[in-house]
């Protein structure tokens, strides 16, 4: 069905052809079928560089496009997230997201049951169940200049983002998969410092030796690791995971909480609920976002509740 003022089909589909190592691109085919045979009308643009699903989202509201499309990963969905706020034509919250994945972890779309395959996927778009979801912002620097980044799933600071570095150089050169992140998570033990940061909580101050902390919307990152295992999506509050002074033979030997969902009962494992964080250190802390890595601290987390559409398959989470 096409817009009622209009000729433009109702979607803009965003590809990245390299996402799941190429997937994007071998399988668009499959893709467009799928789409087309659940009579979804579109318009697609593929990405050649990083950062231009940015763009071409911007662009795309400028034009009149309300719903996105995006076939990739978590990071090419933070680029549209971003291109979203970065384009002034409207709010935020009359912009509808939907998530046919490609990509090599898949988290934010394994919170709502969005499937891989791509004729089900595209039946989840023609249903067209839609909720509000919450938006992070991380305030970050970048040497002397201050950034902003928009996040939809899992942003975090410390170990976490010097795995995502690794892995994202890596990315960049043709090598990605769950396998690979696993490797560079224990590649990066080897030389991986704990730090110590002053964290202010919704106002109240602290001083901890932290490994890492991670800040959620959602409860997946790195391909299936639950860090914010209790996040919701459309609270209004971030859910904050700060793991603290820890040691490397403890993290190796307590690996399977990162996974299962229990990280939280760990004695030196805290987890907060708040609208806003704020993290500075004497030594640099470096961020992500979405799998997206980005500057270093001082670094601020704070919440847009319920500021952006999004298409779900199932929510089982309360």
């Amino acid at each position: 069905m096409t817009n009622q003022n209009s000729s433009r089909p109702e979607w803009l589909v965003i590809v990245n052809p390299n996402a799941g190592n190429g997937k994007g691109e071998r399988e668009w085919e499959l893709i467009s079928k799928a789409l087309t045979d659940n009579n979804i009308s579109f318009n697609k643009r593929f990405t050649t560089a990083k950062g231009d699903a940015v763009n071409i989202t911007s662009a795309a509201i400028g034009e009149g496009y309300r719903k996105i499309i995006t076939v990739g990963g978590d990071g090419t969905l933070n680029e549209v997230l971003n291109g979203v706020f970065e384009s002034e034509k409207c709010n935020p919250s009359a912009i509808t997201l939907a998530l046919l994945p490609v990509g090599t972890g898949n988290d934010w779309g394994r919170m709502f049951d969005i499937p891989l395959d791509h004729e089900k996927a595209a039946g989840i778009i023609r249903e067209g169940k839609t909720m509000l979801h919450d938006v992070g912002l991380l305030t970050y620097s970048d040497g002397e200049l201050v950034k902003k980044r928009y996040f939809i799933n899992i942003a975090g600071l410390g170990f976490e983002s010097v795995v995502v570095r690794r892995s994202n150089y890596q990315k960049e050169r043709g090598r990605s998969g769950k396998l690979i992140y696993f490797y560079n998570l224990l590649l990066s033990l080897l030389t991986y410092r704990n730090t110590r940061a002053e964290l202010i909580i919704d106002g109240v101050r602290s001083s901890e030796e932290i490994f890492s902390v991670n800040v959620g919307n959602g409860r997946y990152c790195g391909g299936g690791m639950r860090q914010t295992p209790d996040a919701l999506p459309d609270d209004g509050l971030l859910d904050v995971t700060v793991i603290k002074n820890i040691g490397k033979l403890e993290i190796i030997r307590k690996l399977k909480i990162l996974y299962n969902g229990t990280i939280l009962s760990h004695p030196l494992i805290d987890g907060y609920r708040c609208r806003n964080l704020k993290v500075d250190s004497d030594s640099v802390i470096y961020t992500e976002a979405d799998g997206e890595s980005l500057g270093h601290t001082p670094a601020e987390f704070s919440i847009l509740p319920l500021a952006i559409n999004i298409v779900y398959a199932n929510r089982s989470i309360q």
